[in-house]
């Protein structure tokens, strides 16, 4: 018996598949400062949190964690009720499967800012890594501020320049090739790079560097007080600035002296409400 099927079997079947390996949960992704009530709402909503749900909190970023899970904690007041859990993992507290298990079973995981690299130097190749990626794929938010928002690419933003003045700065002085450093992040965003605090610290010159690292990626810059939600492949802005998304440069080289040229690129500034294909 010969088993023939139609072209519109063989797209459902592709497309059936295609979805089975999209993670069921969302990325709130906040671009630092200040996390206003109408913020905050939104991501709540975003997570869905039914009253038996709670929430946890990964201060790992901060040097502070403590403190830092304490300004969180008065914003969540703000504006949601359920439990608020305070996970700071430690070398001494990566394998404690308690943690872990309330880390995989949570509706909502948020990643508090300061140093995204001290927040991946605590969780990589450890089982903190694995849950997180497990309660993403079965259906949970993750959101992050600041660093909590560099550390959700596949390819992580550190800050660091890496020719020159290697001294840190907010902004890069040149928009040299080879100039950015990246290390791994948690990977749960595959198809872009992201900048925090974009716009009020001017990191376009950072942001275009990294797109010559990665031109096939779309690299976002999402400004204070401001976030984006993803799901699937779709990206939408919610908060009080911008988003700004470079992709697609054309004609990409560099001169003699290493310096980045490029005939043109899909250059757009979206605003609360707004939506993008990362594609």
């Amino acid at each position: 018996m010969h088993l023939r099927l139609s072209i519109l079997q063989l797209l459902l079947i592709f497309s059936v598949a295609s979805n089975a390996q999209q993670p069921a949960g969302k990325l709130f992704i906040i671009g630092g400062g200040n996390r206003t009530e109408a913020l905050m709402k939104t991501m709540i909503h975003t997570a869905g949190l039914n009253s038996n749900d709670y929430i946890v909190v990964l201060p790992m970023s901060s040097s502070e964690p403590d403190t830092s899970f304490y300004y969180i904690y008065q914003d969540i007041r703000m504006v949601c009720r359920n439990p608020v859990a305070n996970l700071n993992f430690t070398t001494e507290k990566v394998s404690n499967q308690q943690w872990l298990d309330s880390l995989e079973h949570a509706k909502l995981i948020f990643i508090t800012g300061g140093d995204q690299s001290r927040f991946m130097k605590a969780v990589l190749n450890t089982p903190v890594f694995a849950a997180i990626h497990k309660a993403y794929n079965s259906g949970a938010t993750v959101a992050g501020t600041s660093a909590g928002a560099a550390v959700m690419s596949e390819h992580m933003i550190t800050g660091n320049e890496l020719r020159g003045d290697t001294t840190y700065h907010s902004t890069f002085g040149r928009i040299w090739n080879g100039n950015i450093e990246f290390t791994e992040g948690l990977g749960l965003l595959k198809k872009a790079v992201i900048d925090q605090h974009f716009i009020a610290r001017s990191r376009y010159n950072r942001l275009i560097s990294a797109l010559a690292a990665f031109p096939q990626l779309a690299c976002i810059g999402i400004d204070e007080a401001t976030a984006i939600i993803v799901h699937k492949d779709k990206a939408t802005v919610a908060g009080n600035s911008q988003v700004v998304v470079f992709k697609k440069p054309q004609g990409l080289t560099e001169d003699p002296k290493g310096l980045i040229k490029w005939k043109d690129i899909l250059f757009s500034i979206y605003t609360d409400g707004d939506s993008f294909e990362l594609d």
